[in-house]
């Protein structure tokens, strides 16, 4: 689970005081070592060579923060019959990223981007996670990129993904993109997005209806001598009043 924690305006001292604290505490690193950067800056200007498909085509868009220079995901979306087909492209860092190298090292060390109220501790130098790297609009970009086909209910169909091409068309933020769907403007993949959303939201509650949690071996004044409870703790089916159970 993840949870965010907004701080709007500048950050109090003690604030500050404490988020530092906490970078001590679970010891996250504050620079790259030289060697490191040295290898950054090489590999932005050439990265792995490796058969990739060219999707460069396709309209992609990136939605993430105000101001956000990291974008690792673009997206486009297109009818399918009465379906749809959502395009889903990741990063390839690893384009960059030679085994055994400087940044290699430094990367399994680091593990993932710590993001604090106050900042970042990113996983890969700036060179490359808002740089090379990033799906920038304008420029190709390396990716893992996802296929995935729905039905008209949006169910999955079909999956794929390969390494591939992309060329991201708009860099959009959340609020942008939330207005345009609230006001009813929006088009094209941001149009399909919210379709495809609210399809994937109905699917999930429709399952969640029918899900019945595992037994428990608390004991209870059912318990069987198995050791598993009886009980069912199902909601009714919706427009019933029985319990699936």
């Amino acid at each position: 689970m993840t949870t965010n924690i907004r701080v709007s305006g500048d950050v109090h001292p003690r604030l500050a005081d404490g988020f530092e604290r906490i970078r001590r505490e679970i010891k996250l690193p504050e620079v790259f070592p030289q060697a490191v950067l040295r290898e950054a800056e090489q590999v932005a200007q050439s990265p792995a060579r490796t058969a990739r498909q060219d999707h460069t085509a396709l309209p992609f868009v990136t939605i993430d923060p105000p101001g956000s220079m990291d974008l690792d995901q673009a997206l486009f979306i297109e009818a399918l019959g009465a379906g749809y087909r959502v395009w889903y492209a990741i990063a390839d860092v690893g384009a960059f990223v030679r085994p055994g190298g400087a940044l290699d090292a430094e990367a399994r060390t680091r593990g993932e981007t710590v993001y604090l109220p106050d900042g970042k501790v990113p996983l890969h130098p700036q060179v490359l996670s808002e740089g090379a790297a990033s799906l920038l609009p304008g420029v190709t970009r390396p990716v893992a990129l996802w296929r995935i086909d729905l039905d008209a209910e949006g169910r999955t169909v079909g999956v794929d993904v390969q390494r591939s091409l992309v060329r991201s068309r708009e860099r959009l933020d959340y609020d942008y993109v939330q207005a345009a769907v609230d006001t009813g403007t929006a088009d094209g993949t941001l149009k399909l997005l919210a379709e495809v959303g609210r399809l994937r939201l109905e699917l999930e509650r429709s399952a969640a209806a029918s899900r019945c949690p595992r037994p428990s071996r608390r004991s209870s004044a059912t318990t069987t001598a198995t050791g598993w409870s009886t009980g069912c703790r199902c909601p009714p089916r919706r427009g019933t009043r029985r319990s699936p159970c």
